[in-house]
C-alpha cells in the first residue's frame, strides 16, 4: 500500500493530509492543522503524530511564477523544447533574469482557437527560495515538491475517463489567492490574484493576538445574504468587515475571468481557508447567478462517517499533494529532483536472501541432470550475492556520477550568475556613489543659499529691532538725531539732550543692555544749550 503525507505550507499555518491507495482505493488515514512558529519543529510534530517517519512527503512551492507562451504544435519534441525553452530565456533576458537560477517545469494545452499552436503554461521557481523551504525538512523524505494551482484538479479525479467533461474555476482562497481554469478537464491558464486569505486573516490577528483564533474566527463567521437576511452568525459585525473587502474583490475577479472567457464556464469551485466561511457558496452565487457554485470536494471521498465532510474540505490543498505524491494528476509539475534512489530499478532492490532466490537455486540442476548438493547450492548464492553486490556497486556508483556531474553544472551556472550579479552590484554602487556626490553637491548650495538668505533676513531686521530697544531705554529729555549703519555691524547714533548726565545715562543703557558690543563715545558739542554726542558700537 502506498501511502505519502501531503504538507501545505504557508506563513504560520501548516495543513496536513497522509493519504493511502491501493490500487484504486484511496483513503485520507490521517488530517489537521498545525499553527507554528518554528516550521522544522512543527513538521517533525506532524510527522511524530501521524506516525509517518518512514512515510514520503509531498509539499508545496511558495512564490513560484507562471508564464504563458504559445509555440508551433507542428514542431518535433526535441524542437519544441528548445522553442520553449528560447521563449523561457528571452523572457529572463527581457527582466534582467538569469535562467540558470531557475527550475522550471511546463505544461502543454491544446488550444481550439489555435489549432496550429499550443499554449505553455510554464512554472519557474527560485533554487535558492525552494532550497530554503527544503532545508526546514532535512531528514526526512521529500518525494513531491508542486505549485498548488497545477495540481487542486487532482481533487475532482478529472484523470478517469468516466468524468464527464467540464468547464470549472477552481477559486483558491489560501494565503494567496489563485484561479485555475479548466477547460474540458485539462487546465488552460492560472491567475495569481493579489488578495488572499492573509488579508483577513492579519486584520484578525491584528485584533485577537492570535493566528489561531484568527482562523477560528473565520471558521465560525457565516455571510449575510444581500437581502438583508441573516443565515446565522454568532460573530461581531466587525470580523465580518475585515472579511468581506477581500471575498468581494475575489468574486469581482471570478465574475470577469467568466464574463471574458471564450469558453462557457459551467461551475466554480472555491476551497482553501476562504471555503471555510459559512455560506461562502451561497455568497459567490449571488454574484454569479448563470454558473453554479460549491465548495471543492475531494470525489473519492464519499462515505466521512463521524467526520464532517467540511473537515476534509480544510485541508484540501494537502490532500491534492498527497495524490500527486502517489502518483495522480500532473506528475510532470514535480519540481522534486531525482535523487539516487529514485532512479535505483525496483530488480536492483531484491534482498539477496529472499525465499524467491532460494527457490529458484533449490528448483534448478547441474549439467550432469542431478539436483545440486548443499554445498553446490551455497557457493551458487555466494557468486549470485557477488554479481548482485557488483551490478548495485555499478549501478550507484554509474548514478552518482550522474548526479555530480549534474551539481558540478548547477555550482557552475550559479557561479557565473553570482559573478553576473557581482558585475550588476558594482555598476548600481557606482552609480549610487555618483548619484551621492551630486545631492552633496545640491546639498552645499542649497545650505549656502539659505544663509545668505538669512544673513539678509538679519540684515533687514537689525535696524528696526534696534530701534525698538532704544526706544524703551531714551531719557525724556533726549533724542536720537541720527543713527547709521557705517560698515557691517557697526552703528553710529547721534544723540542730543539738554544736559551730559542724560547723554551719559543713554550710553551706559546701551552698553548694560547689551544693545551695542564695544560702545564708545565721542566729546559732547554743545550749541545754543543743546549737547550733541556719538555713540558708537557694533551689533550683537
Amino acid at each position: 500500500m502506498a501511502k505519502c503525507l501531503g504538507l501545505y505550507i504557508e506563513d504560520n499555518i501548516i495543513k496536513y493530509a497522509k493519504v493511502s491507495k491501493e490500487r484504486e482505493d484511496i483513503k485520507v488515514e490521517a488530517f489537521g492543522m498545525e499553527f507554528y512558529e518554528k516550521l522544522d519543529k512543527a513538521i517533525d510534530k506532524i510527522v511524530e503524530e501521524t506516525y509517518s517517519q518512514k512515510t514520503p512527503i509531498s509539499i508545496n512551492l511558495v512564490g513560484e511564477n507562471y508564464n504563458f507562451f504559445r509555440v508551433f504544435s507542428l514542431l518535433s519534441k526535441n524542437d519544441l523544447q528548445k522553442a520553449i525553452k528560447t521563449e523561457f530565456e528571452t523572457y529572463c533576458e527581457e527582466n534582467g533574469y538569469s535562467p540558470s537560477v531557475f527550475e522550471t517545469r511546463y505544461a502543454v494545452v491544446d488550444q481550439k482557437d489555435e489549432k496550429d499552436k499550443f499554449k505553455i503554461i510554464y512554472v519557474s521557481e527560485n533554487k535558492i527560495e525552494m532550497s530554503k523551504t527544503t532545508q526546514q525538512l532535512s531528514g526526512h523524505r521529500i518525494s513531491a515538491i508542486a505549485p498548488i494551482p497545477m495540481i487542486l484538479p487532482n481533487l475532482l479525479g478529472l484523470n478517469d475517463d468516466i468524468v464527464e467533461k467540464e468547464n470549472a474555476l477552481i477559486v483558491n482562497i489560501e494565503e494567496n489567492a489563485t484561479i485555475t481554469t479548466i477547460i474540458d478537464n485539462k487546465i488552460q491558464h492560472v491567475d495569481l490574484l493579489e488578495e488572499g486569505s492573509a488579508d483577513f486573516l492579519n486584520k484578525l490577528n491584528l485584533k485577537e493576538n492570535s493566528y489561531a483564533k484568527a482562523y477560528d474566527i473565520c471558521k465560525n463567521t457565516t455571510i449575510y445574504t444581500t437581502a438583508g437576511k441573516e443565515l446565522q452568525t454568532t460573530q461581531d459585525p466587525a470580523y465580518i468587515d475585515d472579511i468581506m473587502p477581500t471575498l468581494y474583490s475575489i468574486v469581482s475577479t471570478v465574475k470577469k475571468q467568466i464574463t471574458d472567457s471564450v469558453e462557457k464556464i459551467k461551475k466554480v469551485y472555491i476551497t482553501g481557508t476562504g471555503a471555510m466561511i459559512n455560506n461562502i457558496d451561497i455568497y459567490f452565487q449571488e454574484y454569479l447567478d448563470e454558473v453554479e457554485c460549491e465548495v471543492l470536494r475531494p470525489y473519492f471521498i464519499q462515505n466521512t462517517g463521524d467526520i464532517s465532510i467540511k473537515d476534509y474540505e480544510e485541508v484540501n490543498t494537502a490532500i491534492s499533494l498527497a495524490l500527486l505524491g502517489l502518483g495522480e494528476g500532473l506528475t510532470g509539475m514535480n519540481f522534486k529532483a531525482k535523487s539516487l534512489s529514485d532512479g535505483v530499478p525496483d530488480w536492483l532492490k531484491m534482498d539477496i536472501g529472499s525465499g524467491a532466490i532460494t527457490n529458484a537455486l533449490s528448483s534448478q540442476n547441474n549439467n550432469l541432470g542431478e539436483p545440486y548438493d548443499k554445498t553446490e547450492l551455497i557457493l551458487l548464492r555466494v557468486a549470485i550475492g557477488i554479481f548482485l553486490l557488483v551490478v548495485i556497486y555499478s549501478g550507484f556508483s554509474a548514478l552518482l556520477n550522474s548526479q555530480m556531474n549534474k551539481k558540478e553544472q548547477e555550482t557552475e551556472a550559479l557561479k557565473e550568475n553570482t559573478k553576473e550579479q557581482i558585475v550588476l552590484a558594482e555598476v548600481d554602487n557606482e552609480r549610487i556613489k555618483s548619484r551621492t556626490n551630486d545631492y552633496s553637491d545640491l546639498v552645499e548650495e542649497i545650505t549656502e543659499q539659505n544663509e545668505k538668505e538669512a544673513d539678509a533676513t538679519r540684515s533687514r531686521n537689525q535696524i528696526p529691532d534696534l530701534l525698538n530697544q532704544l526706544m524703551y531705554i531714551i531719557p525724556e529729555d533726549a533724542r536720537i538725531k541720527q543713527i547709521e549703519n557705517t560698515k557691517d555691524n557697526h552703528i553710529v547714533i547721534s544723540a542730543q539732550a539738554t544736559k551730559y548726565e542724560q547723554l551719559g545715562y543713554f550710553k551706559a543703557k546701551i552698553k548694560s543692555e547689551g544693545i551695542l558690543t564695544n560702545v564708545t563715545s565721542s566729546g559732547g558739542d554743545k550749541s545754543g544749550g543743546i549737547i550733541t554726542i556719538k555713540i558708537e558700537g557694533d551689533l550683537p
